[in-house]
């Protein structure tokens, strides 16, 4: 993956709000909802998230910078254990030892008593420990990855697919009660264990897609919508959105602007259940002027001398 500060378009001193404003306007830019006939949008999109899982935590992006993971999160090689930095003064662990195997290039006086030399000096540093890992069992690492999804497909209890660290493609399913930046933990996706030990888990960040229609208050969500001025006097049944799809609600005469309705049942999944929508009336004048309505403002303007 590109560098994620390339990405989402900010500088490497860029403060949290900046980044995320940034995350937030190319989100919707590329959102698959708005880019229904634009195959490389959801690409697109993919990348903004995976470029803000990295810089939108705090540790994740200190460790970016320092070098310790790639754009991809994946953690970087270090050297081994016992030379700080992988390498001799010329960029080799290797360097520091000569090793005396018979051939050429072997030091004078590596026969006899030093011949084999270089062989024990393998053996002690690296069979022996690799022998011995292999002969302890260890749990396999835990992965870290990211997933984006949208209000609708958590209020309709999707499955969602995702590909994890290493090419595992796996199917979700959401937890009820579900909060943007959640980790949960999908137990044994990890890396594989070791002289027969279970395998890491894989934790997995959601990520919740920023829309501009709905509030989320919990397990409920907020909503406001337009309502002609004649239903809000007269009263009548206008159609109202929801995650899984469009209902109709009853508005009752004299209807102001603020008042709030209540669906039961449309909002988001918790535990035994799901939340409320509460939507709340925007009165909406008509756009050309009307004579007759002006004239009856006029009236009640009179009315009230």
């Amino acid at each position: 993956m590109r560098d994620p500060y390339d990405i989402l378009g900010v500088s490497r001193q860029a403060d949290e709000a900046a980044i995320k404003k940034a995350y937030r306007k190319l989100a919707k830019q590329y959102h698959p909802d708005r880019n229904a006939n634009d195959p490389k949008a959801k690409d697109r999109f993919a990348e903004v998230n995976a470029a803000y899982e990295i810089l939108g935590d705090d540790k994740k992006r200190a460790q970016f910078d320092r070098g310790e993971i790639d754009a991809d999160g994946k953690p970087r090689f270090q050297g081994f254990e016992g030379f700080p930095g992988g390498a001799g003064a010329g960029g080799s662990p290797f360097e520091t030892f000569s090793f005396g195997f018979g051939g050429r290039g072997a030091r004078p006086g590596a026969a006899g008593a030093g011949a084999g030399l270089g062989e024990d000096i393998f053996s002690t540093f690296f069979g022996d420990a690799m022998r011995g890992a292999r002969a302890r069992a260890a749990k396999g690492e835990d992965v870290q990855a990211s997933l984006t999804v949208t209000i609708e497909q958590i209020a309709r209890d999707e499955k969602t697919r995702i590909t994890l660290p290493g090419g595992r493609e796996v199917e979700v399913t959401l937890p009820p009660g579900l909060t943007d930046g959640q980790t949960i933990r999908l137990r044994g996706l990890g890396r594989p264990g070791q002289g027969g030990a279970e395998a890491g888990d894989a934790l997995l960040t959601i990520r919740i897609a920023p829309q501009d229609r709905y509030e989320i208050a919990g397990s409920d969500l907020r909503l406001r919508w337009p309502v002609d001025l004649e239903d809000a006097i007269l009263g009548g049944r206008i159609r109202v959105p929801t995650p899984t799809g469009a209902v109709e609600m009853t508005v009752p005469p004299m209807t102001s602007s603020g008042r709030t309705f209540r669906l039961r049942g449309k909002g988001l999944p918790k535990k035994g259940g799901h939340g409320d929508l509460l939507v709340t009336a925007e009165i909406r004048l008509p756009e050309t002027p009307d004579p007759r309505l002006e004239e009856f403002a006029h009236e009640r303007r009179a009315a009230k001398v």
